[in-house]
Parts: C-alpha cells; structure tokens; sequence
C-alpha cells in the first residue's frame, strides 16, 4: 500500500453535492428538536394536571350538589329526583330559547314571523282551552301514571327539538307548529309536575319551600345550561337543538325513575273549581268509581284570579317584546338582541329574586302579596307606555319576572293551607292549568297587537292588568260579605 503525503485526506472531493454542513448546525437542529419535545412533554403534563383539577372540582361540585338536593329528608322521599328532573327541563328549555331566538325570530322578516306565529298559536291554543279544563281530571281519574305523563312531555320536546334541528335550514312549513309544541309541551310538564310535588314532600316540608327547593334547581340548570346553549348556537342553531335533544332524552329518564308514590292516589279527593260543586253531596249518591268532590275555598280562588294577572302578563312579554323590540326598539343605540336579552335577563332576574324571597322570608301574608305583585305589575306596565325607554322595559321585565314568581308561591302556599292534603295533587293540577291557559292568552293578545306606535301596546297591557286588578278585589270583597253573612257556610 502506497503511503499518502499528510493532508492528502483533505484533498479528497466530498460526496455531499452542497458541500459540508456549517459546523454546529446539526447539533443546534438536536437542540431545537429536544426542545421542543421538552415543552411538548411540559405542555402535556400541564394540561393533564388542569385535567386533574377540574374533574376534581367538578366531582367536588357534584357531590356538593347531590348533597345539597338530598339535605333535609329529600334523599329519602325522592324530593331530590325531581329536582335533577327540574335541572335537566329547564336546561333544556333554555337550549331551546337561545336557538329560537337566534333563528326563527331573527331570520323570518317580521311581519311574516308574526303571522305564522299568530296562526299557530291560535290553532294551538283553541285545543289547549278545550283540553286544559280536562287535564286536572284527567290526572284525578288516572293518577297512577303521572310519572308516565311526565316523562311523555320530556320525550315529546326531545322528538320536536331533534325534528327541528333538521329542519332549521330548510323553509319546513311545520317549523312553527314543531316550536310551538314545545312551547306547549314545557307548559303541560309545568302541570304534571305540580301534580306530583305533593307526593314528594319530605318530613317537616312545606308545599312552599319544596317548590322553591325544585325552583331553585331550575334556576341552577339554566344557569349552566345557557352558555353552553349559547355556543353551541354560534357554531348553528341546529346543535343547540341537538343539545337540548340530550337534555330532554336525559330528563326522561328521570321521569321515568320518580319514586312509585308519585303515581299513589290512595285517599286522595278531586278539587272543583265552581264554587258549590260537590257540596251538599252524599257519599252514597255519588257515582261509583268516582272520587269525593270539594268545592274551591275562597282563599284559593282569590290566590288564583290575582295569579292569572303576572302569568297573562309573562306570556304577553315573551311574544309582544320579541317583535316589538325588533320592529320599534327604544333609541339607545344597542342591537335588537342585546335589547331581547336585557329583558330575559332581567326576567330571569326577577324570578330569581322572587325563589330567593320565598326562601328567606320568614312571614309572607299570601293574600296581601298576590295583590301587591298584581298592582305592581301594572304600575311596571304603565311605566312603560309612559316612559318608553331601555330602562322602563328592563324595569318591566324585572318586575313581571318577581311578580309571578312571589304570586306563585302564595298561591301554593295558599292551597297547602287551605285544602287538605288529600285533595292538593288535584288543586295543584287545576290551579296550574288555569295558569297555563293565561299565559297562552297572554301571548296570543301579545301576537296580534299592532307594533307602531310601541307605547300602544304596553298602554293596552296596562289597563287589561288594571281592570284585572279591579275585578280581583271587587270578588274579594263580595265574597268576604258572604262569608260574613254567612258564618255556616264559611265554617263549612
């Protein structure tokens, strides 16, 4: 082997076609490259670790919850099933608010809009106010499916929300009537639950504070519910509906799994809303298979005349400011949506305020509340129609929502008192679908009144309050003379 002169290796050409690498660049390529999978491994265990922490808190709020749905013997009577029952309908009905009102409200023109909502809640309302008398009864004579009645509202709304999902995009002329349904649904749910509520209550409970218990959930599962709705509706309308699907699937469930008493009818009577039916009746006189009948005490049926007032007048809000504050907004130079949610919120507000008063309050006079929520609803009204403005409007909303939440607990408040506990879960039933046909009532008047000048349907909503308002006490103070002339037939 021929020996190489030193620094003849040097000489060679070299392979590579670029020539050699810069010294230091792989080494730095290396660098980078662990460097990266560094902070890839750093950034992995961090989100890992928030992982953690959040499905620790979350458990630490689930148990928190459960805990607090089950205190005070509500575990034990099935009190706190309803109550996630609760959770789960309002969660959904939320779900469905904020995709209607992205979509159907906001992307029909106006006028359009109000006519079909007008023609279907028309047609929906002439059924309901033939079939809202019989509801009552119709639980009285087959009681032992409430929990079956529930869950039926549940799984009707998760049909329509699923069918309106699909049909969000489309020019579907069952659009309205899908959405309408639900609305109607959520209503007849409202009653079958009431129905149930007296079936539940835990040892040393009240009909009012486990309401305001089961209300609370619902507040709690709108709360929770309404940001996710909210995005869920950015990326479309038609997820927010497929959202509340899930809800209403779940909440059917939970129907479905209400404890077997909340079908028991054992002892129980029929409540009549005339006064004088069922008095004077003899047990033997009366049809077999048929349960005794009580007439309404006069407590109650003032309590409820003076509750049609903030319900008429919540229905009349829903449908009068979705098109008003489209068409005739006040001038503040706020979008018409940001307008419709400041006065939900405020609503939603207000009804809060109103579960948090019930639940705090040590002493409410029941009789003098519901005319207090009535008059003030209607100064709230006339307010409005005088001082047309972003703060009067939210101010009404407010009021409406406090006002039917405060009427409503007296209300139930008043039958626990007033009617024996046989005879609630029927009273309960009555006197919450007399509250869901004003609300429709209210709504319809909402619909067809005209929207220029604005001032003029507020105007019309306050003297139908103030007339309502007059009537209630006027039949208050007859029927006290008549319990005042006659002291048997009060006793009896």
């Amino acid at each position: 082997m021929t020996a190489q002169p030193p620094g003849a290796e040097d000489e060679r050409p070299d392979p590579r076609p670029d020539g050699p690498a810069p010294v230091g660049a792989a080494e730095r390529a290396r660098a980078v490259a662990h460097g990266l999978g560094t902070g890839a491994r750093a950034a992995g265990r961090g989100v890992a670790a928030a992982g953690r922490v959040t499905g620790r808190a979350g458990r630490y709020v689930g148990r928190q919850a459960r805990r607090a749905a089950d205190a005070q013997g509500a575990g034990e009577s099935g009190l706190n099933r309803l109550m996630y029952l609760h959770f789960f309908n309002t969660a959904g009905d939320a779900a469905v608010a904020i995709s209607l009102a992205g979509s159907l409200f906001f992307q029909v023109p106006s006028g359009e809009a109000r006519g079909q909502v007008a023609l279907f809640l028309g047609l929906t309302m002439l059924p309901f106010a033939v079939v809202a008398p019989l509801i009552g009864p119709f639980l009285d004579r087959f009681s032992h499916g409430r929990r079956w009645a529930i869950g039926a509202t549940m799984a009707i709304r998760a049909f329509l929300c699923w069918g309106l999902a699909g049909a969000m995009d489309g020019d579907s002329a069952w659009l309205f009537a899908a959405a309408l349904g639900v609305l109607v649904s959520s209503k007849a749910y409202g009653v079958t639950r009431a129905a149930a509520v007296p079936r539940l209550l835990p040892r040393g409970f009240t009909l009012v504070k486990a309401n305001g218990r089961v209300s609370l959930a619902g507040i709690i599962g709108t709360t929770v519910s309404a940001p996710i709705a909210g995005l869920a509706s950015w990326v479309g309308s038609d997820w927010s509906l497929r959202y509340a699907f899930a809800l209403f699937v779940v909440a059917t469930i939970c129907a479905i799994r209400l404890p077997q008493q909340v079908d028991s009818s054992a002892g129980e009577e029929t409540m009549s809303l005339r006064k004088g039916e069922g008095e004077g009746e003899e047990p033997a006189a009366r049809r077999p298979g048929l349960r005794p009948r009580m007439p309404i005490p006069a407590a109650v049926a003032f309590a409820l005349k003076a509750n049609c007032g903030p319900r008429w007048l919540s229905g009349f809000l829903i449908m009068f400011m979705a098109f008003l504050l489209r068409e005739n907004p006040p001038e503040s130079g706020l979008g018409e949506e940001l307008l419709i949610g400041l006065v939900v919120g405020a609503a939603g507000a207000g009804n809060a305020l109103g579960v948090a008063a019930a639940a705090l309050l040590k002493r409410i006079n029941p009789s003098v509340t519901v005319v207090l929520a009535l008059l003030v609803d209607a100064a709230a009204a006339l307010a409005a129609t005088l001082f047309y403005g972003v703060l009067t409007i939210a101010l009404l909303g407010l009021v409406a929502g406090l006002s039917q939440s405060l009427a409503k607990f007296c209300l139930d408040s008043t039958i626990q008192r007033d009617i024996p506990v046989r005879v609630q879960a029927s009273a309960f039933a009555r006197s919450d679908t007399t509250l869901q046909l004003a609300w429709v009532l209210g709504g319809f008047v909402g619909i067809v009144l005209p929207l220029d000048p604005p001032r003029l349907g507020l105007g019309i909503a306050f003297g139908v309050l103030a007339a309502w308002s007059v009537f209630v006490l006027l039949t208050r103070s007859s029927g006290a003379d008549r319990e005042t002339r006659d002291p048997v037939a009060a006793s009896s």
